[in-house]
C-alpha cells in the first residue's frame, strides 16, 4: 500500500480510501499523458488535500511540468481570501490550472459577475483542466512507461511557497535533483524502508507535508494521510491513526505535543491508544521545548511510547525541507538542553551515520559573515545539494539569501536560513533558538527570542489562554503581547487580572518588563497553514486596528505611560523610518518586486508622518 486517506467526521467516525503502488503508478502515468501541455509549462494545482492531490503532484513530475500546489481559496473569492491566489498567479504566470469540475464551474460563475478586474484577468488567462477528465482518460500504461520524459535533475520541478511565518510567503524554486537529494538524505536519517508506516496530517502543499509524499515513495513505505483541519478539530485522531495503522514514523510541529496533552482525550473515544510501534516521532520547527516534550512522554509512556523515538529535527523550504535531526532512536530520555530547548542537529567532524555527510551546517556572525565559536549564537548557514535555486521574481533577495559567502575563505555558496542557532557541548549539538527577524531588542545591547516571552505569558494562565496562540513583539517603544483567550471573559475585571498575571509571569520567568498586553478572541491571531504564529502579521494587524480587542492594558515602564493610541502612532512612525531606511539600502541594487513594493509603501507614508 502506498497512500491511505482518512476522512474524519465530527462524531469521530472515519472513512478511508487508498492507493496501492501499482494503482498510483498507473494513475500517474495516465494523467501525465492526458495533460497535453508542453514540457516545462507551469501548472497551478488547486486541489483539496487527499489522494487526488498526491496523484496530480506525481503526474506533473512525470510530465515534466513545473507544479505550483496551493490551498484552493473558496471559489466565491470573498472576504479577501483570494489575495494569496492573486500573488501566486502574478508571480508564477502558470499556463494552466488543475481543479475539480465543480470548482471550475464556481470560478466561471464568479467571472460572469466579478468586479475585481485584476483577479478576473488572471483567472481568464488560465487553461482550466478538470481533474475528473484527465483521470477518466485511459492510455496504454505499459507502452508509455518506456518513454519517460519527466523532470531531469537540473529541471525546475516545483515552486513551493514559504510558510509566511516571518513575512509574505515567497515562491521557492526547487529542482528535481535537489528534491531527490533531500528525500534520500531524510530517508537515511530516519531509516525509512518498505515496512515503515508514516502518519501525517501536515499540509500537502509545501514543506514537510509535501516532501513526506516524495519520501514515502522513495522509501517504498506506506503513508496514512489526513487533513490539518481534521487534526485541529479532533487531535485524538492523530493518536488513533498511529494506533490503528501501527505507525513507525510521524512528523509534527512542536506545538502538537502540548496541544495533544491538553486536548487529545487520552481516555475518551472507543479506540484505546497504543503508541508502541513508533520509531520516529519527528518534531519540527524551531523552539522545541524540553518541558513540553517530557510532559508528552510522561502522559503517553504508559500507552507504549518509547522516549527513544523522539527525533527533534530542523528544516526549511529553502532547503527543500529536511536539514537535520539531533538523533534517531539513540536517545533514551536523557535529553541535552540549552535554555529550555532540545537540539535539532548534531555537528560532528568525524564520519556520520545519519545520511548528512554532504549537508554542511555552520553558525555565522550575521554582520561579519565569519564562523562563530561554539557557545556563541549566530545565524545558521547551510551548504547542500538540497539548496533551492532561489526565489522566483526576487533576484536581489535570491543573491542575499542563497549566495552567502564566508569572509576571507574560499568556499562555495551557503544558504542563509534567517534562523539563529548555537552549538553547545563536546557532542556539538545545534540548538535552533529562533528567527533573526523576530529578535526583540532590549536595553544595553541585550536580546531575547519572543517564544520565551510567549511561553512565560502562557504559563501565567494555561487554563484560560490558548496554547500556541500568543505573539510577542517589539511594538513602538515597548514589548507587546497579544494572547488569544479560550473563552471570552464577560467580566472586565477578570480580563484585567489575566493581563496583570501575564506581565508578572514574564517578569518572574524572564526578568523582562512588558509594556502592553492585549487579549483577543480565539482565532484572531494570524497563523501559517502549519499552525505557526505570524508575529509580523499580528504586529501589523495591531498597528492598523485589525484585531478585535477584548481587553488591553498598558503598563508604566520607565515612566513611559503610553496609551494604545500613542503606541500605534509610535509604531507607525517606526514603520516609516524602517521603510525609508530600506529604500536607502536598496539604492543601486537591481530593482525587484520586493524593492518596488517597499518603495511605494514608504512614499505613500511620507504624508502620514506629518499628520501624525
Amino acid at each position: 500500500m502506498a497512500f491511505i486517506w482518512v476522512e474524519d467526521s465530527p462524531d469521530g467516525v472515519s472513512s478511508c480510501s487508498s492507493l496501492t503502488y501499482e494503482q498510483l503508478n498507473n494513475s500517474v502515468q495516465s494523467i501525465s499523458k492526458q495533460l497535453h501541455l508542453q514540457r516545462g509549462d507551469t501548472v497551478v494545482i488547486l486541489c483539496a488535500p487527499g489522494l487526488e492531490l498526491v496523484e496530480i503532484i506525481f503526474a506533473c513530475q512525470r510530465a515534466g511540468l513545473l507544479a505550483v500546489p496551493i490551498i484552493p481559496p473558496h471559489p466565491s473569492f470573498a472576504n479577501d481570501n483570494h489575495h494569496h491566489l492573486v500573488r501566486v498567479l502574478s508571480q508564477t504566470r502558470p499556463k494552466a490550472a488543475l481543479a475539480l469540475q465543480g470548482y471550475i464551474d464556481h470560478v466561471r460563475q464568479y467571472l460572469s459577475s466579478s468586479t475585481n478586474k485584476r483577479l478576473s484577468e488572471l483567472l481568464q488567462k488560465l487553461q482550466w483542466i478538470p481533474i475528473e477528465k484527465i483521470k477518466a482518460g485511459k492510455v496504454n500504461v505499459q507502452q508509455n512507461l518506456s518513454s519517460y520524459n519527466g523532470c531531469k535533475p537540473d529541471d525546475l520541478y516545483l515552486i513551493q511557497y514559504t510558510s509566511g511565518a516571518t513575512g509574505i510567503p515567497k515562491p521557492v524554486l526547487l529542482t528535481a535533483g535537489a528534491a531527490a537529494h533531500n528525500v534520500r538524505t531524510a530517508r537515511k536519517a530516519y531509516d525509512l524502508h518498505p515496512n515503515s508506516v508514516i502518519v501525517s496530517w501536515l499540509p500537502q502543499y509545501h514543506d514537510c507535508g509535501l516532501m513526506f509524499l516524495l519520501l514515502t515513495v522513495i522509501s517504498g513505505a506506506t503513508c496514512v494521510l489526513t487533513s490539518p483541519n481534521a487534526f485541529i478539530n479532533r487531535p485524538r485522531l492523530w493518536l488513533e491513526l498511529i494506533t490503528e495503522y501501527k505507525a513507525t514514523c510521524t512528523p509534527v510541529p512542536s506545538f502538537t505535543l502540548p496541544l495533544v496533552v491538553k486536548r487529545g482525550g487520552v481516555k475518551a473515544g472507543t479506540i484505546p491508544i497504543s503508541l508502541g510501534s513508533m520509531k520516529n516521532l519527528i518534531i519540527i520547527n524551531e523552539a522545541i521545548y524540553k518541558a513540553a516534550t517530557e510532559e508528552f512522554i510522561d502522559v503517553f509512556k504508559p500507552l507504549g511510547l518509547n522516549p527513544a523515538c523522539i527525533s527533534p529535527s530542523y528544516g526549511l523550504a529553502e532547503n527543500c525541507t529536511f536539514v537535520s535531526t539531533a538523533w534517531r532512536s539513540g536517545n533514551h530520555g536523557n535529553f541535552p538542553i540549552y535554555k529550555k530547548l532540545l537540539p535539532s542537529a548534531r555537528l560532528q567532524a568525524s564520519s556520520r551515520d545519519d545520511g548528512e555527510e554532504d549537508m554542511e551546517i555552520i553558525v555565522v556572525n550575521e554582520e561579519t559573515h565569519e564562523p562563530v565559536d561554539d557557545g556563541i549564537e549566530g545565524e545558521i548557514w547551510i551548504s547542500s545539494p538540497s539548496n533551492a535555486t532561489g526565489y522566483l521574481g526576487h533576484p536581489s533577495l535570491t543573491r542575499e539569501v542563497f549566495n552567502g559567502r564566508l569572509k576571507n575563505k574560499l568556499s562555495g555558496n551557503f544558504l542563509r536560513t534567517g534562523d539563529r542557532g548555537i552549538v553547545i557541548g563536546q557532542e556539538r549539538y545545534l540548538y535552533v533558538t529562533g528567527r533573526c527577524s523576530d529578535m526583540i531588542k532590549l536595553s544595553k545591547g541585550h536580546e531575547i527570542h519572543p517564544h520565551y516571552i510567549e511561553t512565560a505569558a502562557y504559563n501565567s494562565c494555561p487554563k484560560l489562554l490558548r496554547g500556541g496562540c500568543l505573539a510577542a513583539f517589539q511594538f513602538s517603544r515597548t514589548i507587546a503581547i497579544v494572547a488569544e483567550l479560550q473563552k471570552t471573559q464577560s467580566d472586565p475585571e477578570s480580563s484585567r487580572k489575566i493581563c496583570d498575571e501575564i506581565r508578572k509571569s514574564v517578569i518572574k520567568e524572564e526578568q523582562i518588563e512588558v509594556g502592553l498586553v492585549v487579549l483577543v478572541e480565539s482565532g484572531n491571531l494570524p497563523k501559517t497553514t502549519s499552525g505557526k504564529i505570524q508575529r509580523w502579521a499580528a504586529k501589523y494587524k495591531l498597528r492598523e486596528g485589525g484585531i478585535n480587542v477584548i481587553m488591553q492594558m498598558k503598563f508604566d515602564n520607565n515612566a513611559k505611560n503610553l496609551t494604545l493610541c500613542d503606541a500605534i502612532i509610535h509604531a507607525k512612525e517606526e514603520k516609516i523610518e524602517e521603510e525609508e531606511k530600506g529604500m536607502k539600502i536598496s539604492m543601486g541594487k537591481e530593482p525587484d518586486q520586493g524593492f518596488i513594493l517597499a518603495s511605494a509603501n514608504a512614499l505613500n507614508h511620507l504624508s502620514l508622518r506629518s499628520s501624525l
